[in-house]
């Protein structure tokens, strides 16, 4: 008997090669709970392995090595826990596991031979972005080219001047943008939006991000006039008096219906009332709002500085720091020594350009106080902003030590005031200074979402500016990419990231997959519509609907609207002129991301990849997706081990149903059940098109291979 409970004991002991596709743990609820820990907590991190294929598992924590309990076997995989109580500081871990002679790591990168020193995992005690914005369905808009719902606020005709010419009303509503675009309008406004937020809630938006909408003499409103006030040709024009300028007249002193108009206190106010009422309207459909402040820099039109001499002596209007040396604003701006007063330009423009007068925080700490205040007023009633989106964040003042002190401050404000507000940076580059939990929540999502899909799909950079072939389709390159600038993220600020396609900074996407390399200025504005490929689109918004983060639609790509980079991909939305197709298509593809809480926080796991041919899953402890992507010109077919992403591989009979499908032709919700044999999926990726599934979880009776294990143990 003792030969036989030795020969038992070893066969129980023995383990088969390890299955290194099943190891696996990341920052999300499954894995570390609770996932954004305040410092006192107990938090329970989690490990898989394959089943009965790890002999012990290691949470690694600095110089600490600390054993990890078995605590279930389920779905065909064993999970290990661990409890820690998290402090004050920030908790950084990786993991070791060991099968026999064999020990390997796992940090964020995924599976390492050595221990890792970088890409660890992180808990951030006190760090918690907005739940409503985990995975949240986002929607820009450009106001002026969005719809103009209020004619008589349009800008005119001759109104003022801008950049040394005489801006433009645009008559032709579908007239494509100009080169020079910047002084034309549109006539895009609140109102428009406020039409149409019922087709926004069709489509699935639950949140809206808006350009600028402050005061400003720009269509792009990124060189604010007055950050107290919705712009009146945005909002509303209740007085106005005076005249249009002169032909050849570029004194804006002689504007007097643009001065009237943007001065006028009851026009203002009435501005900011239908600015609160479309933020109430949106909330009354589960639509968040989303503002635009650009705190960097300012126009030379604002208010502090009055280069245009808008305000120079009107009533309730201190003189500007351009006016007189004795401004109250005269420390906003960094003016260089021995220049004179009045009507001094020898100040600091962000770079170089004397438009937009760069913000001097460090020598004024009233504009501290100033931007502060407002950061507070558009995120409190009666307005009640759902969070900011950041200018150029990283260039504010002139140093990085302030930047940081000055966001830190930033956030203490808008969370006081509201603290269910985001916070979101535009940024380039590894962003992970600012994410460490008291500063900005997040980012617009370029390196790890914009950047790799663009390269993959398309080939093409996001400005058009070049085409790489040998990225198009580079399965090994788009993983490298998402590997490695994922891990600089917190899970917290992931899976509220803003993963775009494209913006009105960058080239539309439709216009990549062109592969035309140029802009509207040497290509001309039909270039940026011929030889378009839909299908490569919609590959592109299945995994951009599928991918951690919060998926962000620029206002017309759902309708097809075409742009080479900025000003062309600043065009209008064609109403009744929509692709309406291509807008069921975004319909249908939001609705699965909705409905399917692993797609809004769950894990992801990359399970195969080809030429052109990707598949994925996201997973949760209740349910998995399978995403499946051929961006070949071919059917595509394919045996992909999907078990990786928490399906149980010994489960006999399985089946995944199938709830999406996109492909030359078009798409379809409609379901099929797909089986699956031994945690393999069989099947086909039409030419073009993907492919998306979905499974429930079952949890099958694993006790007496628990109760193996326990004996085993001992």
């Amino acid at each position: 008997m003792d030969d036989l409970d030795r020969e038992i004991e070893y066969a129980l002991r023995m383990r088969p090669l390890l299955k290194k596709n099943a190891l696996y743990s990341d920052e999300t609820e499954m894995f570390q709970k609770p996932m954004e820990p305040q410092p006192g907590d107990l938090v329970t991190i989690r490990f898989r392995t394959a089943r009965n294929n790890a002999d012990a598992v290691y949470l690694h924590h600095g110089d600490a090595r600390m054993r990890m309990h078995f605590q279930e076997c389920r779905d065909g995989f064993d999970f290990f826990s661990i409890q820690i109580k998290i402090r004050d500081e920030i908790f950084s871990y990786y993991f070791e596991i060991v099968a026999g002679n064999n020990t390997c790591f796992y940090c964020k990168l995924g599976v390492q031979r050595e221990a890792p020193s970088d890409y660890l995992f992180r808990i951030i005690p006190g760090f918690h972005t907005p739940d409503w914005a985990k995975g949240c369905v986002m929607y820009q808009i450009y106001p002026d080219r969005f719809r103009n719902g209020d004619a008589s606020n349009d800008v005119l005709t001759d109104e003022y001047s801008y950049i040394n010419e005489h801006v433009q009303k645009i008559e032709d509503w579908n007239q494509p943008p100009a080169d020079m675009d910047v002084r034309n309008f549109y006539g895009g406004d609140l109102q428009g939006i406020i039409d149409k937020l019922d087709y926004l809630e069709k489509l699935g938006v639950e949140a809206i991000y808006l350009n600028p909408v402050f005061v400003s003499a720009s269509n792009h409103k990124y060189d604010t006039q007055d950050y107290d006030y919705v712009d009146p040709h945005l909002g509303k024009i209740v007085r106005q008096s005076g005249d249009l300028l002169a032909p050849g007249d570029h004194d804006n002193t002689h504007a007097g219906l643009y001065i009237s108009r943007v001065t006028d206190h009851e026009n203002l106010e009435a501005g900011n009332q239908l600015f609160a009422r479309l933020i109430a309207e949106a909330h009354a459909r589960n639509i968040r709002v989303i503002i635009d402040g650009v705190f960097n820099h300012c126009g030379s039109f604002n208010k502090w500085m009055d280069r245009e001499r808008i305000y120079e002596g009107r009533p309730g209007f201190e003189p500007g720091a351009y006016i007189s040396e004795d401004s109250p604003y005269h420390d906003y701006f960094d003016f260089q020594r021995g220049s004179v007063w009045p009507y001094n330009s020898h100040y600091d423009g962000w770079w170089g350009h004397d438009t937009l007068p760069k913000l001097n925080y460090e020598d004024s700490i009233r504009l501290q106080e100033d931007i502060l205040r407002i950061a507070g007023k558009w995120v409190s009633p009666p307005f009640s902003a759902d969070g900011w989106r950041l200018d150029v964040a990283a260039d504010l003042g002139h140093s990085s030590e302030f930047n940081h002190q000055f966001w830190k401050k930033f956030r203490q404000k808008v969370k006081e005031a509201n603290p269910d507000a985001i916070i979101l940076a535009e940024h380039y580059g590894d962003a992970g200074s600012w994410l460490k939990g008291d500063e900005w929540d997040t980012v617009m999502n370029y390196d790890a979402f914009m950047e790799p899909v663009s390269w993959f799909l398309t080939g093409m950079e996001k400005h058009s500016d070049s085409y790489r072939e040998d990225l198009l389709g580079n399965a090994d390159s788009f993983e490298d990419a998402m590997r490695y600038h994922m891990a600089s993220f917190t899970m917290p600020s992931l899976l509220v990231a803003m993963n775009e396609l494209d913006n009105h900074d960058h080239s539309r996407f439709l216009t990549r997959t062109n592969h035309k390399v140029g802009r509207v200025q040497n290509l001309g504005t039909r270039a940026a519509e011929e030889d378009i490929d839909i299908s490569v689109l919609r590959t592109a918004v299945v995994i951009q609907m599928t991918w951690p983060g919060a998926p962000t639609v620029y206002y017309g790509d759902e309708a097809g609207v075409c742009g080479f980079t900025d000003p062309d991909n600043r065009r209008t939305y064609p109403w009744g002129r929509e692709n309406e197709e291509l807008i069921r298509f975004y319909q249908g593809i939001i609705a699965v991301h909705r409905n399917h809480t692993a797609l809004r926080t769950g894990s992801l796991k990359l399970l195969y990849k080809d030429y052109n041919v990707l598949a994925y899953g996201r997973f949760n402890e209740e349910e998995q997706i399978i995403v499946l992507v051929n961006n070949r010109q071919e059917d595509y077919y394919m045996e992909v081990v999907v078990w990786p992403a928490g399906l149980n591989r010994y489960a006999h009979k399985d089946c995944l149903t199938r709830i999406f499908r996109c492909d030359r032709d078009g798409c379809s919700g409609d379901t099929e059940e797909v089986p699956v044999e031994a945690g393999v999926l069989k099947t086909t990726i039409p030419a073009s098109g993907a492919l998306v599934f979905a499974h429930k979880s079952e949890n099958p009776d694993d006790v007496a291979i628990y109760d193996l294990k326990r004996k085993a143990h001992r």
